[in-house]
């Protein structure tokens, strides 16, 4: 196998976890807003689940980062 097929092979599986970040992130979203939207939110849940949507885009945007890295370095 050649390096150029390995780095493919490399950006595929990035693509597809970022796919899946992505969506739990979404998930996560309208969770939150569900919560939030029955009035009766449990405070401390709530900052559980919005520590991990960060969490979630913390790991997005780091995989961003290695699919299109910053030319103007």
């Amino acid at each position: 196998m050649d390096a150029g097929m390995g780095s493919e092979i490399d950006e595929k599986a990035v693509r597809i976890e970022l796919a899946r970040l992505r969506q739990e992130h979404r998930d996560l979203d309208m969770a939150i807003d569900a919560m939030a939207g029955t009035g009766r939110a449990d405070a401390l849940q709530m900052q559980r689940l919005k520590k991990k949507k960060l969490a979630l885009k913390d790991r997005i945007t780091t995989l961003e980062d290695r699919l299109l890295p910053d030319i103007i370095a």
